[in-house]
This record gives C-alpha cells, structure tokens and sequence, in this order.
C-alpha cells in the first residue's frame, strides 16, 4: 500500500485579494471569499498578517484566531 504523503506549501503570499499558496512547485490563488468566511469578512491588514507553520500544513491568522489546513486550501483551489 502506498504511503500517503500530506499536502504542504513551501511558502504563502497574502496579498489584498488573495491567497497565494506555492505547493509542489505550482502556483494556487484563492479568493479570499473562497477561503473562509472570517477571512471574507476581514479587513486587509488581518489578512496579510497570515503565518505557515513550520511543516507547511496550516496557515494562522494570530488578528483573527483562524488556522486552516493547507490540505483544505488546494482541495478548493482545485475545485475551481
């Protein structure tokens, strides 16, 4: 069986209208709106106050008590 290895991002761009995850060598970009909807609803310097934790598995918003999973993320991404 193979072994299943988690999805991680080398690194995050936050930018005032999105997400930039680099993943794998590629380059995703969510919407903010796409992201979540506390991440929707907040203002830009509370988004561009995002952190990726040291494995690359999550992201943290420390402004707006939000972590989510960079697994998550490029699911949406992918779904278009």
């Amino acid at each position: 069986m193979p072994t299943l290895h988690p999805i991680t991002a080398e690194r995050i761009d936050a930018t005032p209208s999105e997400l930039v995850l680099h993943v794998r060598g590629e380059i995703l970009r969510l919407p903010w709106d796409r992201c979540s909807p506390r991440l929707a609803k907040a203002s830009t310097s509370q988004r561009l106050d995002a952190a990726l934790s040291p494995g690359g598995y999550g992201i943290h918003w420390p402004g707006l008590d939000e972590d989510l999973s960079v697994q998550g993320l490029v699911r949406l991404a992918q779904a278009g």
